[in-house]
C-alpha cells in the first residue's frame, strides 16, 4: 500500500503539475480567443437568462429552470475547496496565488460556456420524469458516435463524484464538527447519511428544492463575513490588492522566491476549484428548461466567475487581512479559521464550521447528481440507480469517519481522466459548437430571444430535442 500510495502520488503530481494545467490553460485560451472573448463581451446576457421564464413542455408543465441549473453545478462547484483550498494556495504559493486563480477563472469561463452548450444540444428527456438530462458523455457519445468513450467518461465520473468526494465532503464536516462543537463523529455521520438517503432517493425535483435554497444562502451569508472583515480592515485593503499583484509577479520580495509556486498553485486550486473543463458542470447544465442551448453556457460561466471571483476572493481577504498565514503552520481550512478568529473573535470558528457543514453537504448533492445522470447513461435500469443511490449513502458514512487519503489520491486520478476526455470532446466538437454559438449572437443583433433548432447546425449528429415540433411550446 505504501508502494502504490506513493506511485499514485508521483503520477497525480505530473498530471496536475504539467499535463492538466497545459491542456486545460491551453484549451481555455483557444475556445477564449476563438470565441472573440464571449465570457467578457456577453456578460450582461449571464444575468438577464439566468432569471428567465422556464418554458413548458408539450403537456403544459414545467421543467428545470435557468436558476436551479444553475444551483446544481453551484452545489458541486462551491464546497470546501473555496475554504481550504485558497488558504492552501496562499500557504504554499504566497498571496499572488490569488491572482492566478482569478487569471484562470476569466480563461475558463470560455471553456465552461462551450461544454455546457454542448450539454444542451445533446440532452435528452427523460421518459419516466419527463425531466431533461444529459452532459460529456451524452455528447460524446451523440456528438463523436462513441459510446465506449462516453461509457468511460460515464463510470470515472461517477466514482469520483458518486461516492469518493462525497467521502471527503461528509469527512471534512466531521472533522469541522468534533473541532468546533466536539461532538462525535459516528453521530454526525449517520444523521448526514440519512439526510442524503432522503434527498436523493427523491429524485432531482427534490435535489433542486434543496440546491436553490443552500448555495444561494451560503454563498451570501460568507460573502457578507467577508465583507465584514474587509471593513475592518478597510485602511489594509489598499496594500493587500497590491500585496496579491507584487507577489503574482515576484515583486515582493518577502514572497519573491515563490512565483513559480505562486503560479503553479493559483492555476491549480483555480481551475480544480471551478472545474471549468472538467466535464462535470454539463451534466447540471443538460437539465435546465432554455430557448438556446448558449443561455446555459452563460450561466454555468457565470458560476465560474461567482465560484472564484467571488467565494474565493472571499476567503482571500479573510485570510490576507491577518497575519495568520505568516505566523501560523497552519495550511487548509484552519488557516481560514485562524485568521476569522483573529478579525472577528472566536464566535467566528463556530460560523465556519456551520459555512462548511452548509458547502460540503450542497457538494455531497451536487456530485451525487453528476453520479446519477451518467448511471443513467450507461443503464437506465431503475435496480442499478437504486444500488447507486445506496452506495452513495454508505460511501457518506465511510467517509464521515474514515481516513480517505489513498481514496482521495485515486479520485485525483480519475478526475484527471475524466478532464483529459473531457477536453478532448469538446475540442472535437468545436465546429459544431461554434455554430450553435454563432446562431445565438445573429439571432441577439437582430433584437430577438435566440430560439434554436437543429436545422440550423449542419452535421450535428444524433440530437433528440431542439426540433421544429417544439416551436409552440418555446413561444
Amino acid at each position: 500500500m505504501e508502494w502504490f500510495g506513493s506511485t499514485l502520488g508521483e503520477i497525480n503530481t505530473f498530471l496536475y503539475s504539467y499535463l492538466l494545467i497545459i491542456l486545460l490553460v491551453g484549451v481555455g485560451l483557444f475556445f477564449t480567443v476563438k470565441t472573440g472573448f464571449i465570457q467578457f463581451r456577453l456578460i450582461s446576457d449571464m444575468f438577464k437568462v439566468i432569471t428567465e421564464k422556464t418554458p413548458r413542455d408539450e403537456s403544459g408543465k414545467k421543467g428545470i429552470s435557468s436558476f436551479q441549473a444553475f444551483t446544481i453545478s453551484a452545489a458541486s462547484r462551491i464546497g470546501t475547496g473555496n475554504i481550504a483550498g485558497v488558504a492552501t494556495a496562499i500557504a504554499l504559493g504566497g498571496p499572488g496565488a490569488i491572482f492566478w486563480m482569478w487569471m484562470i477563472a476569466l480563461i475558463g469561463g470560455a471553456t465552461s460556456l462551450v461544454e455546457s452548450t454542448l450539454a444542451q444540444v445533446y440532452k435528452i428527456k427523460d421518459h419516466d420524469t419527463g425531466l431533461y438530462r444529459g452532459g460529456p458523455a451524452y455528447y460524446i457519445e451523440k456528438g463523436l458516435n462513441k459510446r465506449w468513450m462516453g461509457i468511460i467518461f460515464a463510470v470515472v465520473i461517477t466514482f469520483t463524484y458518486g461516492f469518493v468526494f462525497n467521502a471527503v465532503q461528509a469527512n471534512t464536516i466531521t472533522i469541522a464538527f468534533e473541532e468546533s462543537f466536539g461532538t462525535n463523529r459516528v453521530v454526525v455521520g449517520i444523521i448526514i447519511a440519512v439526510i442524503t438517503g432522503i434527498i436523493v432517493f427523491g429524485g432531482l425535483k427534490r435535489i433542486v428544492s434543496v440546491t436553490q435554497i443552500i448555495v444561494p444562502v451560503m454563498a451570501v451569508l460568507y460573502i457578507i463575513i467577508a465583507l465584514l472583515v474587509v471593513i475592518i480592515n478597510i485602511t489594509e485593503l489598499p496594500n493587500v490588492l497590491m500585496l496579491i499583484i507584487k507577489s503574482a509577479f515576484g515583486f515582493e520580495e518577502a514572497f519573491a522566491g515563490l512565483l513559480g509556486a505562486a503560479i503553479m498553485n493559483g492555476i491549480k486550486r483555480g481551475l480544480f476549484s471551478n472545474e471549468a473543463g472538467m466535464g462535470s458542470a454539463p451534466n447540471a447544465a443538460a437539465t435546465a428548461s432554455v430557448t438556446h442551448p448558449v443561455k446555459q453556457g452563460l450561466i454555468q460561466t457565470l458560476g465560474v466567475f461567482i465560484d472564484t471571483l467571488l467565494v474565493c476572493t472571499a476567503t482571500a481577504a479573510i485570510v490576507l487581512l491577518s497575519d495568520a498565514y505568516l505566523q501560523s503552520d497552519a495550511a487548509s481550512v484552519n488557516l481560514t479559521q485562524v485568521s476569522l478568529a483573529e478579525n472577528l473573535g472566536e464566535w467566528a470558528g463556530i460560523f465556519l464550521a456551520i459555512a462548511v457543514f452548509l458547502f460540503a453537504f450542497s457538494s455531497i448533492i451536487g456530485n451525487y447528481y453528476y453520479g446519477e445522470t451518467n448511471i443513467e447513461f450507461i443503464n437506465e435500469s431503475k435496480i442499478g440507480l437504486s444500488v447507486f443511490r445506496i452506495f452513495v449513502v454508505v460511501f457518506v458514512l465511510f467517509g464521515s469517519i474514515a481516513k480517505v487519503q489513498i481514496v482521495w489520491d485515486l479520485a485525483d486520478l480519475f478526475m484527471a481522466i475524466m478532464a483529459i476526455i473531457n477536453l478532448l470532446a469538446i475540442l472535437l466538437l468545436w465546429k459544431i459548437v461554434k455554430q450553435v454559438i454563432q446562431d445565438y449572437v445573429v439571432q441577439r443583433k437582430q433584437g430577438k430571444d435566440p430560439v434554436f433548432y437543429k436545422k440550423n447546425v449542419s452535421n450535428l449528429g444524433d440530437v433528440e430535442c431542439w426540433g421544429e415540433e417544439e416551436k409552440s411550446r418555446l413561444h
